[in-house]
């Protein structure tokens, strides 16, 4: 079994002035060609969790491990971010050029990655995320949605083993969640490349391989989404809701139908419901 590409162990780190840590002894290991979705409401500790996947934070106790290497280590820092890239929730923040394909070269250029070689990674990060037959635009002429991709794109052509989205859809309208959540579920399908999706968002977790729940800087459930959505009780008690499929058989189960609570599409759902009612 390949080791696991990220590593916490026991981490801690609390801001200046904050009344309690953001995170607190946090231990779990991300596998390599993973879909992880951590799930929190505000200030859980969610967004700081994903900061320290690629040092943008580090740990003032306990240590992070990307690869094997410290991100504590300021010699190993380039190496960890080429490993782990990030993209945030504001894609306007992000974008740095005026054209699409020059904003996604932006970050390899910066590597000293030679020229035929950018051409090569622009194109394919483009195609991946949907996003080529844009490539001369202008940036501030996209769509939310559209915008997110190209930072996605930008973030690829970097070639990480790992890409963490922190709340990408956060601003989004649900057109542009969907084009995102759609680039995000292709670039694990196809790639193979490790994925970290930060949300507060039920429906976004339903499709990763495992779902941890962050609450009060800790890791407070930790399992497949099949295996965690259907604590409904647990979940509202962090103050969390869950996907409608769920909710709705949580209802019609109190409502005295035998029916199981690890539905989470549309699809299955209904085909859990129309087999009880022909048995």
């Amino acid at each position: 079994m390949d080791n696991p590409i990220i590593q916490l162990e026991n981490v801690s780190y609390a801001y200046p002035d904050a009344e309690a840590p953001a995170l607190s002894g946090v231990s779990l290991e991300i596998a390599r060609r993973s879909f992880v979705a951590v799930l929190g409401h505000n200030g859980s500790g969610k967004s700081t969790l994903a900061k320290c996947l690629n040092a943008i934070v580090v740990p003032q106790s306990g240590r992070v491990l990307v690869n094997g290497l410290d991100t504590a280590d300021e010699d190993k820092l380039l190496d960890v971010r080429r490993t782990v890239g990030m993209v945030f929730q504001n894609p306007d923040n992000q974008i740095v050029a005026s054209v699409v394909e020059d904003d996604v070269a932006f970050a390899p250029e910066n590597l000293g990655v030679p020229p035929t070689e950018i051409r090569a990674r622009v194109d394919e990060a483009l195609r991946r995320v949907g996003m080529y037959g844009y490539r001369l635009h202008a940036p501030h002429l996209l769509s939310g949605g559209q915008k997110q991709r190209v930072a996605i794109a930008g973030v690829l052509a970097m070639q990480p083993q790992c890409i963490v989205l922190d709340e990408p859809t956060a601003m989004l309208d649900p057109v542009g969640r969907r084009e995102v959540l759609s680039a995000v579920r292709d670039l694990r399908r196809h790639s193979g490349m490790t994925v970290v999706l930060i949300t507060h968002h039920m429906e976004e977790c339903v499709y990763a391989d495992r779902l941890i729940v962050m609450e009060k800087g800790r890791v407070a459930m930790d399992g497949a989404p099949r295996e965690v959505f259907p604590r409904v009780e647990e979940l509202r008690a962090l103050g969390l809701t869950v996907p409608e499929t769920v909710n709705l058989l949580h209802q019609l189960r109190e409502a005295g139908w035998d029916l199981p609570l690890d539905a989470l599409t549309v699809e299955d759902c209904a085909s859990k419901i129309a087999e009880l009612i022909v048995s």
